[in-house]
């Protein structure tokens, strides 16, 4: 069972928001980010819930985590990409043309101008950090997606796989705006996130009282633990946060859940510092 660490740290924000309506210009950037729980509960009957889920949020850049492809099973990723018509980039630490394989993945309906990954340390965990190099509105954007360690004592680990990021990163100094998004598996006021000095949690600058209120994207269905693990975080002083919310979180009729993990979606607007 999947585990928090919940420790608090101030992460200090550097992004004023306000909200806004979908109807706005083509330079706001509608981003999201979802843990699509592998082939767990009943995947045949989630599917079609995801589906009618993430179409309505109308995202330019759509990360999943916990992405699986068996003998039996189509890529997750793939099968939501022509399902939705989106280009898909799949990372997985497992080798390619193995059958079994399970990773991250980033949907966009954006041009992709390259694309990259990288292994996060300790390799034994098998984490990765994929980046994809996007236009938007004329001008390139870096996405990095990730997954994290998972462990309730693992702060040290994700700390360390966070620096190993951080370095992957680093390597381009052509100051491109930048994404991080994905499970963290810690909030964002963990202290191995301090590592992302220069980053903003989205959803923390426009609701800065919501974890303190119980904000979870731990779906309570599949976990007794509240907290807000699935972040988008934005390069400070490179975005204005528009519109942030917990998204999935509606069954369907029947009772099923998208996830056992809501998502995260926002809406940026790229300030050109």
């Amino acid at each position: 069972m999947k585990r928090l660490l919940a420790a608090p740290l101030v992460l200090s924000l550097a992004a004023c928001a306000s909200t806004s309506p979908r109807a706005t210009a083509a330079s706001e950037l509608r981003v999201a980010t979802f843990n699509l729980y592998h082939d767990k509960a009943e995947w045949p009957k989630r599917l079609p819930l995801i589906v009618e889920q993430l179409r309505a949020l109308d995202a330019d850049v759509i990360a999943l985590q916990e992405v699986l492809q068996t003998a039996d099973l189509p890529n997750q990723a793939q099968t939501l990409g022509d399902t939705l018509g989106y280009s898909v980039q799949f990372v997985s630490t497992d080798p390619e043309g193995q059958p079994h394989r399970y990773g991250n993945a980033l949907l966009t309906r954006l041009p992709v101008i390259e694309r990259d990954w990288t292994r996060l340390q300790p390799l034994d965990d098998s984490r990765s950090l994929g980046h994809a190099r996007l236009r938007f509105d004329g001008k390139p954007l870096d996405v990095y997606f990730t997954h994290l360690h998972w462990t309730l004592d693992g702060g040290a680990i994700r700390r360390e796989q966070l620096e190993d990021a951080r370095r992957f990163i680093a390597r381009r100094d052509d100051a491109v705006p930048s994404l991080v998004l994905g499970d963290f598996n810690a909030p964002a006021t963990a202290p191995e996130l301090a590592v992302l000095e220069g980053f903003v949690d989205t959803f923390g600058a426009l609701h800065p009282g919501a974890d303190a209120a119980g904000t979870t994207t731990l779906n309570p269905q599949f976990f007794d633990d509240r907290a807000r693990i699935d972040l988008v975080f934005a390069q400070a002083g490179r975005f204005d946060v528009r519109e942030a919310r917990i998204v999935l979180d509606t069954p369907g009729a029947d009772g099923t859940w998208p996830s056992d993990h809501f998502g995260t979606f926002v809406v940026l607007r790229p300030t050109g510092r």
